[in-house]
């Protein structure tokens, strides 16, 4: 079974009761500012069942969107860290240190590294929750969620705006661990659980307003 990586305009989140059993793993490495590699991490392979995968295929620059995630333990083993990988697709993308950014190949730039998407504070978050709900790690593609008990789901959004016009595919990978020796799979055959968005980015910018709490939102026609 290979992680679904359905395609919509709008995103769907689903609340699922379980996911709600990793928040304080979360909380605990993200309040220690960033996650690192246990080298006492079991090994072995982990089977998990990507539930939920959506993010809007058309955009607009300036606009806000979500990117949900959810994903299942349904093997007999608890995940010892599930972390999600997400990368832009291409050289551009994999050569930059940013999750929804691309590496300016121009040289002598002070600053390559280029945002597609520019991720909102405080995100990501499990779904239902107004507390962050993943960890940085040493590598700022890889967020992680903490251990993941048989039976048991984490659903999580991130909250991105558009600033650069195109077309894009974002990837996303689902690993068990943050030293490699836990690996996710999927199914009988053992696939490695990820997916793509491809999604475009318009130039024609939508019309916004500031909330109450300082939010951006789109006016609504």
């Amino acid at each position: 079974m290979r992680g679904t990586g359905r395609h919509s305009r709008r995103t769907r989140l689903r609340v699922t009761a379980t996911g709600f059993a990793t928040v304080a793993v979360a909380a605990l490495l993200a309040a220690c500012g960033e996650s690192s590699s246990d080298s006492n991490e079991p090994a072995g392979k982990y089977e998990v069942k990507v539930t939920e995968a959506t993010f809007p295929t058309e955009q607009k620059l300036g606009q806000t969107s979500l990117l949900a995630l959810g994903v299942e333990n349904n093997g007999d083993r608890t995940v010892p860290s599930l972390t999600v990988t997400i990368t832009v697709a291409g050289k551009e993308g994999s050569n930059s240190s940013l999750p929804f950014g691309i590496r300016d190949p121009t040289a002598g730039l002070a600053q390559a590294d280029r945002p597609v998407w520019v991720l909102a504070q405080g995100y990501p978050k499990f779904v239902g929750s107004e507390e962050p709900g993943g960890a940085s790690t040493s590598n700022r593609k890889t967020f992680a969620f903490g251990e993941l008990k048989p039976g048991e789901s984490a659903d999580a959004v991130w909250k991105v705006s558009a600033v650069k016009a195109g077309k894009f595919t974002l990837l996303y990978r689902i690993d068990a661990g943050l030293s490699g020796e836990a690996k996710a799979v999927t199914g009988k055959d053992e696939v490695a659980p990820g997916g793509s968005f491809a999604t475009e980015i318009s130039s024609a910018t939508p019309d916004v307003e500031v909330t109450d709490d300082g939010e951006v939102v789109e006016i609504k026609k």
